[in-house]
């Protein structure tokens, strides 16, 4: 039996300030052993989705599609599991964090249906990002 450790956390929050447009099926990503990192208010870290979800450290990740980076507004915790939106939209959850480009940035891994990039989204500069504790499908409302 697992005992429950997380209780409630702060959404953290963003904004786009870069869109990223590509996609590649040879990346070679590695997820990090990690499944939670905390950041920092005014940290960027770049957004990847992948359909790839396998939650063991060093999976290798190669289908990904590159959403853009985001610039935090608030220091708090992302897990596994957060859900992921971007403007209105929901992108999907969060997989695990690639830290090939540490101390720079984090790759923050998010699992969709397919890999979309910040085109393929029509995704702009200055929109909201925000990291929600749960899972699509999950989503949780304050009260």
């Amino acid at each position: 039996m697992n005992p429950v450790e997380d209780g409630a956390k702060r959404v953290v929050r963003g904004v786009l300030v870069k869109v990223l447009v590509h996609r590649r099926t040879d990346r070679g990503m590695r997820l990090e052993e990690h499944a939670a990192r905390c950041v920092r208010r005014g940290e960027v870290h770049e957004l990847v989705t992948t359909d790839q979800w396998e939650p063991r450290p060093g999976a290798r990740i190669d289908r990904v599609g590159f959403l853009g980076f985001v610039e935090l507004g608030c220091g708090g915790v992302i897990d596994r599991g957060d859900l992921v939106r971007i403007g209105d939209a929901v992108v999907g959850t969060v997989l695990g964090f690639d830290a090939c480009h540490l101390p720079n940035h984090y790759n923050i891994l998010i699992h969709a249906e397919r890999p979309v990039s910040g085109g393929d989204l029509e995704l702009r500069p200055e929109t909201a990002v925000s990291f929600t504790q749960g899972r699509a499908g999950q989503e949780r409302t304050a009260h």
